[in-house]
């Protein structure tokens, strides 16, 4: 059996962050028309190493399309010199099960979270949206970052993270980096960040909301992304409450979305 195998490098090359955005247009597109078969992902505990194991497969029957994907997130990583997320994909043929490739899956789970944030900043940002406020400094961050550039034209850009070195670097390697603005300026405050900000992008592990609703524009866009377990929560319950809420899968959120569990659980809000 011959296995094609792509590298972080083959990856990346693949997806060009303008391409990647268009296909998660399609993808979302055939996931709301039903078009999709993508149960909700299951997860294996590793409560030692603060970790965990994620698995993902969907298939698009009319498109010819199956695939898996394997995460695993752990959080002691950082401090170890690891990554904290690390992961691989497996395309197989729809037709006989047979395994295609096996692919990074760090690199296309970074582009493909940059590329959703993109999509739905197309769709749903203001057009004259000019600042940004980026809430963590990952790869995350910054391809979310790269990706909200890519559909509008940003002026300038204010990073945060509770680390401030973390910051400073993200934002002097990602200054004037593609379509990023030479603007990007690290902030020592997660309010100085958001503060006036027409589009906000978070991106963070935090059980504690990391943006508050005081401090928001009125009309501002959020991209969400940490949030993927219901004791999680990067957003607080009063900017839920306040807002237009889009999800890329009901299902998904309703089960594990700590941005949306906690504050239904509260009461506060129906689904």
């Amino acid at each position: 059996m011959e296995i094609r195998i792509l590298s972080s490098d083959d990856v990346r090359k693949a997806l060009p962050m303008k391409e990647a955005i268009s296909g998660m247009k399609r993808a979302f597109s055939r996931l709301s028309s039903g078009q999709v078969e993508m149960p909700l992902r299951s997860r294996v505990p590793v409560t030692d190493q603060d970790g965990v194991l994620l698995t993902m497969p969907a298939a698009l029957p009319e498109d010819g399309e199956l695939a898996v994907k394997l995460v695993t997130v752990f959080g002691k990583n950082p401090g170890r010199g690891f990554p904290l997320i690390h992961a691989a994909v497996i395309a197989l043929d729809i037709n006989n099960g047979r395994i295609k490739a096996l692919m990074d899956g760090e690199v296309l789970t970074t582009v493909r979270t940059g590329a959703a944030v993109g999509a739905a900043t197309d769709i749903l940002a203001r057009e004259d949206a000019s600042t940004v406020g980026i809430i963590g400094s990952s790869k995350l961050a910054r391809s979310q970052l790269e990706a909200v550039c890519t559909v509008r034209c940003i002026e300038q850009v204010r990073v945060f993270s509770p680390n401030p070195e973390h910051a400073q670097t993200c934002a002097e390697e990602m200054s004037g980096k593609g379509p990023v603005p030479d603007d990007v300026r690290a902030v020592p405050s997660s309010k100085k960040a958001i503060n006036n900000a027409d589009i906000v992008c978070t991106a963070t592990t935090s059980t504690t909301p990391v943006i508050a609703f005081e401090n928001l524009k009125q009309g501002v866009h959020i991209n969400a992304v940490g949030a993927f377990k219901p004791e999680m929560q990067e957003i607080d319950a009063e900017t839920i409450v306040n807002a237009l809420v889009v999800a890329d899968s009901r299902e998904s959120v309703l089960a594990e979305a700590g941005d949306l569990v906690i504050p239904i659980n509260q009461g506060l809000i129906t689904p």
